[in-house]
């Protein structure tokens, strides 16, 4: 084929443009994306960002299910930080209604969504630590998410789709002595950050790697949408719980980490300071956490029972029935809303629309990452085949929010 015709040129023995393909396969895309690079030797002229190989119709799905049963796939649009979607999901069914979480559900929903956003920091870095060769990194963090899930596991009963929240509350009451372990295990996150800072941020090899490398000045990230560490890396101070405060974090003491270069290692060094300020807002959660009350609205018509109440009262297995069963089930009345939450990658936002059934008629997800995917090519063209790796890793892209 020709050039002209848009095929690629015939590569000839005095030629060095070569059209290579990373990815879809693991760990240079992660298994979901296709990067088709045109090369002058080392250096990229020219990129292809290819989408779609995770792709699950997350949305329609949502759409052939009944309102409390879209949870199960909103859980897997993020699976390192699960509980921060179903959080926005639920907030945004509750808009419909017009339904108030009683204040300890929202206290819960907030300081394990703050869990969540450190594990999903303590991912993307040590991914993209282990990617660039430091696999001492990788565990460190590894071994920080492992002791969050431990916790989360005793919360809810699962380590990564968890299902946790509900329409107008939580699924589960904490358990007994979930505070002071919470508390404790501070300590162990906090010197993990530390490890971390003095294994990495002075790291002659590390810096090499990252700065300057898939730099975006602040005018080219706002036109492409970012939100999030990677828009705070380049100076965009922008955060959904202080623009726009949901749950209680009005309520909360916390400070917005930016950066100015907008390059790997900012992005790096966003993140790294972000868990801490999750731990911060943790901290404020358990001190402020009522001891007693609801955790999740007393509306039988809109909140499913307690499990106890269905396996032991008939008043409480009627209601389960009438929540799970069709014909009898949740049914906000018609209208449509917005609703978004910060996310580990950003802004993460869903647009539902109810013309009074019990599904859902239209379920849209604004995610974070698809943007900043977007604006992978002019990140990686000019740059050199090794510097993909880093820069890719850096926007910590996460299939199921991307392809949904």
């Amino acid at each position: 084929m020709s050039e002209q015709s848009g095929g690629t040129p015939p590569i000839t023995a005095h030629s060095t443009e070569m059209t290579l393909n990373m990815g879809p396969s693991h760990p240079t895309t992660h298994g979901i994306v296709r990067l088709k690079v045109r090369t002058q030797g080392e250096e990229i002229t020219d990129c292809d960002i290819e989408i779609g190989y995770l792709h699950r119709g997350f949305e329609k799905m949502c759409e052939n299910h009944p309102w409390n049963q879209c949870v199960v796939y909103v859980d897997r649009l993020n699976y390192v930080s699960p509980i921060i979607n179903d959080v926005g999901y639920h907030m945004a069914v509750e808009k419909l209604l017009g339904l108030e979480v009683p204040v300890r559900g929202q206290w819960l929903r907030m300081l394990t969504s703050e869990l969540m956003r450190i594990c999903d920091h303590q991912t993307c870095i040590a991914a993209s630590c282990m990617e660039l060769g430091a696999f001492t990194a990788f565990l460190y963090l590894i071994k920080g998410r492992d002791l969050i899930w431990e916790v989360l596991e005793k919360i809810c009963g699962a380590r990564v789709t968890t299902s946790y929240t509900r329409i107008g509350g939580l699924a589960y009451e904490p358990y007994p002595g979930m505070k002071e372990e919470i508390l404790e295990l501070f300590t162990d996150l906090r010197d993990i950050n530390r490890e971390i800072d003095l294994l990495m941020s002075d790291n002659r090899i590390f810096i090499d790697r990252t700065r300057g490398v898939g730099a975006l000045d602040r005018a080219t990230c706002l036109s492409y949408g970012f939100t999030g560490p990677v828009a705070r890396a380049a100076g965009i101070e922008f955060d959904v719980r202080v623009q726009h405060p949901y749950l209680l974090y009005n309520q909360v003491d916390f400070d917005i980490p930016v950066c100015s270069s907008g390059d790997c290692y900012d992005r790096y060094l966003v993140r790294l300071h972000e868990m801490e300020q999750s731990l911060r807002i943790v901290e404020q959660s358990l001190a402020k956490l009522p001891t007693d009350g609801p955790v999740s609205a007393p509306d039988a018509r809109y909140t499913a029972p307690p499990k106890e109440q269905v396996y032991t009262r008939i008043e409480g297995l009627m209601n389960h029935f009438k929540h799970h069963m069709w014909d009898h089930m949740l049914a906000p009345p018609p209208g449509a809303v917005y609703h978004a939450v910060e996310g580990g990658n950003g802004e993460l936002g869903f647009y539902l629309v109810s013309t009074g059934g019990e599904q859902p008629w239209k379920v849209r997800c604004r995610p974070p990452c698809f943007g900043i995917t977007q604006a992978l090519k002019e990140m990686i063209i000019g740059r050199s085949i090794a510097d993909v790796v880093p820069i890719f890793g850096s926007i910590n892209m996460i299939g199921g929010e991307l392809d949904r």
